[in-house]
This record gives structure tokens, C-alpha cells and sequence, in this order.
């Protein structure tokens, strides 16, 4: 070999601090979003929580933009995904509601931990399955729900209760329930859209841009009941378009058969 030759480097391994900050930032909302729970501020909860959402769709952009994508980073998203979107909805929804249900007795207790518990066990599932498949899902669809969208139907719901007058002890009965039918939503294999083939760079129809503004002006004037709104329709949408598309594969199928 010549001595001419160009000595190819090791790959650098080190932590970029750019894209690590947003998400430590989208994981300290997550955490002050439980801390505000226990005070009970729980609309400064729900907040924070869509604050960390919305740190949480920065911190990749930026690593793609800046070329410092890194395994640790995409590790680092995730455990800080289920601190934000896994166990911070789960306790903010315990401390506004679940935790109501101790006054109806030891059993209805449990009922409100286990809950809580479920959901953020779904949570946990969710992100790891998705870590695992990621290389060989369709990027248009998720499998299951997000556990971002996931955690803003949850805290859209607690936050517009709470603007509304309504306590958690008025609907600690129903909260269970709800709890535990958004976890398993996370991990079915119900299709959600993803929105990562929008057209984000390039031209849209004018419609869209129609559509966006009203949404803005909506959102400023009753944030919380127009993202529960938002999200409660993005979350039958996954049960919808897959039972639709199972049966208009059967509508092909006794079709070819006739």
C-alpha cells in the first residue's frame, strides 16, 4: 500500500447538542406537565404536554437538517417520548379523575391506577414496536395510534373539562374507560395517516391554504375544545379507514369469486 494512500477516519460518535436540546426540552415539558398535575394546574398540564409535542416534531427536522443524526439521539427521543407522551398524560389524567375513585372504596381505587397504568404501558408498547418496525413499515400509516396524537386527545379532553367547569370527580367514571380505549388504540393494528407524504416543500392546493387559516383563527379562539375536536376525529379515523378498506377488499374479493 502506498504511503499516499488517504487514511480513511473512524465515523464520529459524539452527541450533538442541537438536536438533543429540543428533545431534552420536550422531556422537561413532560415532566413539569406531571409536576403541574400534582398542584393541580391541570390546565398548565395539558399544555405542556403539547408544548413537548411540539419540541418533539422539531428535534428529528433539525437533526436532518444539520446532518447530526445519531443512534443515541433517536434512543434519546424515545425514552423521552415515554416520559412526555407515555407516562405524562397517564398521571395527569390519574391526578384530575382516576384518583377520585379511591373515595368509592379500595377496589374502585385500583380501577383508577390500573387505568392510568395501561395507558402508560400502551405508551411504552407503542414506541417500542414502532423502534422495532421502523425500516419495514409503510411511512404513509402508523400502525396503531401515535403516542403523541394519543397523549393530545387525552390532554385536550382534561384541559377543555377543566376550562369548562368540569371536575375530574364528575366524570371519574368515565375516565377509566377512556384511558384504557386510547392505550389500546396505540397498540392495535389499526392504520393512521401519517402525514409525512404532504406535499410540506412543494405546491398544495389553494384549499389548503383556506383551510389552515380558519384553523389558526379557531385554534386562538378556543384552543382546547378545537384540538379536541382535531384529535378526536384523527382518532376514529384509524378504526374507519381500516374497516373500510377491509370491506371494500371483500367487495373485490365476492366480486373475482362471482
Amino acid at each position: 500500500m502506498s504511503d499516499d494512500t488517504p487514511v480513511r477516519r473512524p465515523r464520529h460518535r459524539g452527541i450533538y447538542l442541537l438536536p438533543n436540546l429540543f428533545t431534552t426540552a420536550a422531556m422537561f415539558a413532560g415532566f413539569y406537565a406531571i409536576v403541574a398535575s400534582i398542584g393541580g394546574r391541570f390546565s398548565e398540564a395539558a399544555t405542556a404536554v403539547f408544548v413537548a409535542a411540539l419540541l418533539d416534531g422539531l428535534d428529528g427536522r433539525v437533526a436532518r437538517l444539520t446532518g447530526t443524526q445519531t443512534e443515541f439521539g433517536v434512543q434519546y427521543d424515545s425514552l423521552s417520548d415515554l416520559v412526555s407522551f407515555g407516562l405524562a398524560p397517564a398521571l395527569v389524567m390519574y391526578n384530575w379523575a382516576l384518583a377520585g375513585l379511591r373515595d368509592y372504596g379500595p377496589l374502585w381505587g385500583k380501577v383508577g391506577w390500573a387505568a392510568a397504568f395501561i395507558y402508560a404501558a400502551c405508551g411504552a408498547l407503542r414506541l417500542a414496536r414502532f423502534n422495532t418496525q421502523v425500516s419495514v413499515i409503510d411511512k404513509r400509516y402508523f400502525q396503531g395510534l401515535a403516542s403523541p396524537a394519543a397523549a393530545a386527545v387525552c390532554m385536550s379532553f382534561v384541559w377543555s373539562m377543566d376550562k369548562s367547569g368540569i371536575s375530574g370527580d364528575d366524570l371519574c367514571f368515565v375516565m377509566p374507560f377512556f384511558a384504557a380505549i386510547v392505550g389500546l388504540l396505540m397498540v392495535s393494528r389499526f392504520r393512521y395517516y401519517s402525514f409525512k407524504s404532504l406535499p410540506v416543500g412543494g405546491h398544495v392546493p389553494f384549499a389548503w391554504i383556506v383551510v389552515t387559516v380558519l384553523l389558526l383563527v379557531l385554534l386562538f379562539l378556543d384552543p382546547p375544545h378545537v384540538l379536541l375536536a382535531v384529535f378526536s376525529v384523527y382518532l376514529l379515523s384509524g378504526p374507519a379507514v381500516t374497516l373500510w378498506g377491509v370491506a371494500a377488499r371483500r367487495r373485490l374479493h365476492h366480486r373475482g369469486a362471482a
